[in-house]
C-alpha cells in the first residue's frame, strides 16, 4: 500500500471517544473555579529561546516572487497568555495545539495538546493542588489512591542517586550517567547532565501506581519562573509524573522584567555556543511584563499523555487521530 492509502485515523474510536470526555471533565473543571477560557494565536511572531524545544518555522509568504515572513508555530501559548494576564485577564486557561521541531518517541509527537493555566494570587503549593485535583479527575481510578507524593529536585536525587544536585562536582555526575548506559555524556555540562539523569534516570520510576510532584528545580532551569526566596539555588517550579512519564510543568510566574531579559540573552548567548538558530527577544511579552504582571502561578498539562495513563495506552499514537507521520 503506498503511503497515500494509509488513509485511517491511528487511534481507535474507544480512545478518541476517552479523549472528548476528558476534554469535557477540564472544561467543566476550570467553569466550576470561575476560570475563562481564551484563545491564543497558532501563529506567532517570537520563538521561544530555550535552548531545548525547537520551534517550527512558517513561512506566509503570499507568491513566489515575494520577500518571505518569518513566522513561527507556537511550542505553548504562555507569551500570549502572560499578555493577557498583564492586561488584566484575570484567571485563564487554554487548551490548544503546540508544535516542537525534533520531538518524535512513546511520548512525543511533534504537535500535541497542552492544557495551560494562570491562577492569580496562588502559591506552587496551592496551584499544585488544583493540577492534582485536576489529574485525579482525569485519570479517575488509575490515579491510585494515595495522596500525590511531593518532593523536593535535591531529595529525589539524593533518594535515587544517593547524590546532591546541588553540590555534586559534574565528574560525578558524569561517572552517574556512564553508570546508566550513557558514556557519551563525559564531555556534557553541569545542567545536560542533571537534565540526562532526570529524564532518563530517574524520571521514569516517579509516578509508579499514583503521582509524584518534584519541586525546587536548579535555578539555572528556572526558565521563566521565579527562585526561591529562601534558597536562591532553586526555581519555584514544579513537574508532575504518573506512571513513569513528565505530566505537567509549573511556574510561580517570573514578573521581574530585567531578570526574564536577562535569562533570554543568556539562552540566546547558549544558543550562538550550541550552533542553534538565534532569534530577536520577544519585545511584546517584555513590554507586557514591564506593565505589571499579576503574581501569579502557571502550568503547562500534557493531555496527550494524560489520555494515555487514563486509557492505558502504550504510545502517543494510539491516542492522536493522526499523528504526523500520517497527517
Amino acid at each position: 500500500m503506498s503511503a497515500g492509502g494509509d488513509w485511517r485515523p491511528s487511534a481507535a474510536r474507544p480512545r478518541l471517544a476517552a479523549r472528548a470526555a476528558l476534554l469535557a471533565r477540564t472544561r467543566e473543571f476550570f467553569a466550576a473555579r470561575g476560570v475563562l477560557e481564551v484563545d491564543t494565536p497558532l501563529i506567532v511572531n517570537a520563538p521561544v529561546s530555550d535552548v531545548h524545544i525547537h520551534s517550527a518555522r512558517v513561512d506566509l509568504t503570499p507568491d513566489a516572487g515575494a520577500a518571505a515572513s518569518q513566522y513561527f508555530l507556537h511550542t505553548s501559548p504562555e507569551y500570549a497568555m502572560k499578555r493577557l494576564l498583564a492586561a488584566g485577564s484575570g484567571d485563564i486557561y487554554q487548551i490548544c495545539h503546540v508544535a516542537r521541531g525534533n520531538e518524535c518517541g512513546r511520548v512525543h509527537n511533534p504537535e500535541f495538546t497542552l492544557i495551560e493555566w494562570y491562577r492569580t494570587g496562588f502559591s506552587l503549593g496551592q496551584l499544585m493542588d488544583e493540577v492534582e485535583a485536576l489529574v485525579r479527575l482525569l485519570l479517575a481510578e488509575r490515579a491510585g489512591v494515595r495522596p500525590a507524593e511531593r518532593l523536593s529536585y535535591r531529595e529525589v536525587f539524593v533518594r535515587e542517586l544517593r547524590l546532591d544536585p546541588f553540590t555534586a562536582p559534574p565528574t560525578e555526575l558524569a561517572r552517574c550517567a556512564a553508570a546508566a548506559g550513557f558514556g557519551a555524556a563525559a564531555g556534557a555540562g553541569r545542567d545536560e547532565l542533571l537534565e540526562l539523569l532526570m529524564g532518563t534516570v530517574i524520571g521514569p520510576r516517579l509516578g509508579a501506581g499514583g503521582l509524584t510532584f518534584i519541586h525546587g528545580y536548579p535555578a539555572s532551569q528556572a526558565a521563566l519562573a521565579r527562585l526561591d526566596p529562601q534558597d536562591r539555588r532553586a526555581a519555584e517550579r514544579f513537574e508532575l509524573y504518573g506512571g513513569g512519564i513528565e505530566l505537567a510543568n509549573g511556574f510561580h510566574e517570573l514578573a521581574a522584567v530585567s531578570e526574564q531579559r536577562a535569562r533570554f540573552e543568556a539562552d540566546n548567548a547558549e544558543r550562538r555556543r550550541r550552533g542553534l538558530a538565534v532569534h530577536a527577544l520577544d519585545e511584546r511579552l517584555l513590554a507586557a511584563l514591564a506593565s505589571g504582571l499579576p503574581d501569579c502561578a502557571g502550568v503547562a498539562l500534557g493531555f496527550d499523555r494524560t489520555v494515555m495513563l487514563a486509557t492505558g495506552a502504550e504510545h502517543i499514537d494510539e491516542v492522536l487521530a493522526f499523528p504526523t507521520a500520517r497527517a
